[in-house]
C-alpha cells in the first residue's frame, strides 16, 4: 500500500511540474466542457477531459497487468 501511495504522490507531482506542457495539448478545452462565467463567479467542470484521462489510465493500468 505504501509503495502505491509513493507512486501516486510522484506521479502527481511529475504532472504538476509538467502541466506548462500538457495544457498545450488543448486538455481542458474540449467540446463537451462544462463552462460559467459571471461577474464574480466561475464555474468549470471538465466532464470530456476527465473521460479521456480515465479512459488513457485504464487503457495504461490495462496493459500492465496483462
Amino acid at each position: 500500500m505504501s509503495r502505491t501511495l509513493i507512486i501516486i504522490g510522484l506521479a502527481i507531482v511529475a504532472i504538476g511540474l509538467l502541466w506548462p506542457w500538457i495544457s498545450r495539448l488543448g486538455l481542458g478545452r474540449l467540446p463537451g466542457e462544462i463552462v460559467i462565467e459571471r461577474e464574480n463567479f466561475s464555474f468549470y467542470a471538465p466532464i470530456t477531459t476527465g473521460l479521456l484521462v480515465s479512459l488513457v489510465l485504464s487503457l495504461i493500468l490495462w496493459l500492465i497487468n496483462r
